[in-house]
């Protein structure tokens, strides 16, 4: 079970030995999560089950049937971008991590595009993303990981949430985003404009093109089902294989596969060490990282504001303390032990369980692990 990250002073005395006060809400949490376990009993979504297979037997039916217009394609690709950013740009970095600020003209943008992703409102993706990041890996987490890859990837969609993760969901700070006007108005015609946005248009402009509707519908739930698939990616084979060059003791990998398709959101380790760097992390190379190159852009034109990055000296010592060796820095820790520095590689504590920057948890200790450009 990882440790709940909030340090206090007090502590208690319990057979002989001094017990820090976090160690006593772990202890709770834990037995809150050891009894809703016991409770818990799988409740298939039937609905889902049944949207999820539709969509993915079209997709996989339009792929038996050749394209006549390229335009329709063009069009597909340009909506897969768009869609794509409004989950790695928006709902991701901007208001789950708060990683950067926008200016209003791109915020109203990055709500659309959100919309048009149909992944559920703003309010709803940021509240179980912030408590994924909290709970990693435990019952609380909406898509945990320990339960295999399927679960993580999309078999959470269909079943109910564990009571886990609907009790931590209502703890977690969600003020910032619940206070928005802007997401109160997008929760509340959500539905409408998601299926407008995300179905009819794309549709409608591949008729124009000289599509039939079939062609088209099906083509479009392709386009739909592969930008999904990819995103989900990032909650299962993130969690699964690859590697751990800034903390080996936690599920989350850095995946240059995962992180081209999905638009830079492979860096996985990383980001959940640190996430509220709105890179998500170090690679400057822009062909892993879309979504990064379209912040900067934003930032270059002044739209974007206050990126969120990490001092390069932290990233460092964290590599040294808790990498798995596959870092470049990691080479330096044979430097550090032939001549028997016996300095401490990071002596601030770990951050990988805020959900990003604003998180009640952080202390003005912990912001020296944030660089605001």
């Amino acid at each position: 079970m990882q440790r709940i990250l909030t340090e206090t002073i007090s502590v208690k005395e319990e057979n002989g030995h001094l017990k820090k006060s976090d160690d006593f809400k772990n202890e709770k949490f834990e037995d809150n999560a050891e009894k809703a376990s016991n409770e818990y009993k799988w409740d298939i979504k039937w609905v889902n089950v049944i949207l999820l297979s539709y969509i993915h037997g079209a997709a996989l039916y339009s792929c038996f049937h050749p394209v006549e217009y390229w335009s329709t394609v063009a069009i597909g690709w340009s909506y897969s971008i768009v869609t794509g950013m409004g989950t790695t740009v928006a709902a991701h970095r901007y208001f789950t991590h708060r990683s950067f600020k926008a200016n209003k003209y791109l915020k109203f943008f990055l709500i659309m595009c959100q919309t048009m992703s149909a992944q559920e409102p703003v309010l709803h993706w940021a509240r179980d993303h912030r408590v994924h990041h909290k709970f990693t890996d435990t019952d609380a987490d909406p898509y945990n990981s320990r339960r295999g890859f399927f679960f993580s990837h999309v078999g959470w969609l269909m079943c109910k949430k564990h009571p886990e993760v609907i009790r931590q969901g209502k703890k977690v700070d969600m003020s910032d985003l619940e206070n928005d006007p802007w997401l109160v108005t997008q929760k509340k015609y959500y539905i409408p404009l998601a299926f407008v946005l995300n179905f009819v248009v794309p549709v409608y402009l591949g008729i124009l093109c000289g599509e039939s509707f079939t062609t088209v519908w099906n083509r479009n739930l392709f386009r739909y089902i592969i930008i999904l698939n990819f995103v989900w990616c990032v909650n299962s084979v993130a969690h699964i294989w690859g590697m751990k060059p800034y903390d080996k003791n936690i599920s989350p990998t850095d995946s240059r596969l995962v992180g081209f398709i999905a638009l830079g959101e492979g860096w996985h380790n990383y980001h959940h060490v640190f996430p509220w760097d709105y890179r998500t992390g170090e690679s400057p190379n822009y062909r892993y990282n879309l979504s990064s190159a379209f912040i900067d852009f934003c930032a270059w034109m002044g739209w974007a504001t206050e990126l969120k990055t990490v001092p390069t000296d932290i990233i460092r010592k964290r590599v040294l303390r808790t990498g798995d060796g596959s870092h470049p820095y990691s080479k330096e820790v044979e430097e550090i032990n032939n001549n028997n520095n016996n300095e401490h590689p990071d002596k601030l504590r770990d951050t990988e369980h805020f959900w990003g920057f604003g998180d009640k948890e952080m202390n003005p200790e912990d912001m020296k692990y944030v660089k605001v450009l």
